[in-house]
């Protein structure tokens, strides 16, 4: 009966999917399948009845046979090959002084191709160092330049909590960590200790995130004043593990809730205060109340007035101000411009030609 399994290439890699078809297979066998890169030998690390939620049943394809003694054989040769390799390039990257640091070589079953892994800061011209490779080995060569999380988690290392790094351990992909969840975990954002030993986020931020995004949802924001049974309080922090919530009271006393008794206080709001249970960020209690009076309804004048007072409003409207009309006043009381002679615009004066000065030029002294 055939079963899906999953296969490891290095200690380190990915797991990939194949079916096992025909063969009888246990866990840690060494099997040979064929790959886009041409055979490949893996191991069995798990066997599993569903298919993977990225992958279709007709991506998985099935195993090429068991490895036989001669594979393990020819594994235990290309390994020897891989650290020979290894040195003979960090040799050659100090010859020909690239900017880039080796990390790990890997070698194909069946020695088709040849995979340098390393780190750089920035792009580099390697074809000298390909060449030299090539005629060395008489093979593919690949040069394929990693980051530095995939760096350490080739190489390995032993983290802040005194274990091996989890990347080394069983992580094969890497979930992408921001500063924003170790700000809802509550943690000091400090950079040495947040950070691991490849210099970014700690990978295990990721793995608790989704249970301190399900404890928030239950929980008010931090920082809100809220109305409830003991008066309006103000939330002063969270606490996963107990489960429970910090408050400040009005009397300026801190007190530690369950997120079960703050579900009842909440539901319970203080009749001293008209929020009802609404949240408030600045109201106090203590401050007197403003109640604005209502505006008095102007009394009905009768029908003449109104006629006489829109009159009045019209006229005003009409007249000029004060200014204006003194103006008007001057400008009618002054005398006509005299008109000019002959109706025609004067001519323009001509523009007189400024004279240009010579200077005497001194004559040049002659050779003889």
């Amino acid at each position: 009966m055939s079963r899906i399994i999953g296969l490891k290439f290095r200690e380190y890699g990915q797991v990939y999917y194949f079916d096992s078809g025909a063969f009888v297979v246990n866990k840690n066998d060494l099997v040979i399948v064929n790959t886009d890169q041409g055979l490949g030998l893996g191991e069995v690390v798990l066997f599993t009845d569903e298919v993977p939620e990225e992958l279709n049943l007709e991506d998985i394809k099935p195993i090429y046979r068991l490895a036989n003694d001669e594979d393990i054989v020819a594994h235990r040769e290309n390994t020897e090959v891989a650290e020979e390799a290894f040195r003979y390039c960090r040799l050659l990257v100090r010859q020909h002084e690239l900017e880039m640091k080796l990390v790990d070589v890997e070698v194909y079953h069946d020695r088709g191709k040849m995979v340098f892994y390393f780190t750089a800061p920035n792009r580099i011209d390697f074809r000298e160092l390909v060449k030299d490779l090539v005629k060395k080995y008489r093979t593919r060569i690949e040069l394929r330049q990693i980051g530095v999380r995939h760096e350490t988690q080739m190489i390995g290392a032993v983290g802040n909590c005194g274990q091996m790094c989890c990347c080394r351990r069983f992580m094969r992909k890497f979930a992408p960590v921001t500063i924003k969840m170790a700000k809802e975990q509550n943690l000091f954002l400090n950079p040495t200790k947040i950070s691991g030993i490849c210099g970014r986020l700690l990978c295990c931020l990721s793995f608790e995130q989704e249970s301190y995004e399900s404890f928030h949802r239950h929980c008010p924001k931090i920082g809100k004043k809220i109305n409830t049974s003991l008066g309006m309080v103000k939330v002063l922090r969270t606490n996963l593990f107990r489960e429970s919530i910090s408050l400040l009271t009005e009397t300026g006393e801190e007190q530690e809730v369950s997120l079960t008794e703050w579900k009842e206080m909440a539901a319970k709001p203080s009749k001293r205060s008209g929020t009802d249970g609404i949240e408030a960020n600045d109201t106090k209690q203590d401050e007197p109340r403003i109640r604005l009076k209502t505006p008095e309804p102007t009394p009905e004048l009768p029908k003449s007035q109104d006629v006489k007072d829109a009159k009045d409003t019209k006229e005003a409207k009409d007249t000029p101000p004060k200014g204006k009309r003194e103006k008007d006043k001057r400008r009618a009381a002054a005398p006509p411009r005299p008109p000019r002679e002959g109706g025609k615009k004067t001519p323009p004066k001509p523009r007189r030609k400024r004279k240009r000065k010579f200077k005497p030029t001194k004559p040049k002294p002659s050779d003889g």
